[in-house]
C-alpha cells in the first residue's frame, strides 16, 4: 500500500514539472516575441547593492562609565 502512493505522488510531482517546463517556455517566447531582451548576468555579479548598514544591535559587553 505504501509503494503505491509514493508512485501516485510522484506521477503528480511530474506532471507539475512538465506544465510549469510548458508555461515558462511559452513566456519566454513571448517576451522574445515582444521585443524583450534577456540579459545574461556575469559570474560572480550581485544583485545586492549594499550588504553592510546600520546595526540595530550592540554585540559584546556594553561599557557604562
Amino acid at each position: 500500500m505504501a509503494s503505491a502512493k509514493s508512485v501516485k505522488s510522484k506521477q503528480a510531482k511530474d506532471q507539475a514539472d512538465d506544465i510549469s517546463r510548458d508555461s515558462i517556455e511559452d513566456q519566454v517566447t513571448q517576451f522574445l516575441a515582444s521585443g524583450g531582451k534577456i540579459q545574461q548576468i556575469p559570474l560572480g555579479v550581485s544583485g545586492q547593492v549594499a550588504t553592510s548598514g546600520p546595526r540595530h544591535i550592540t554585540l559584546g559587553k556594553r561599557h557604562t562609565n
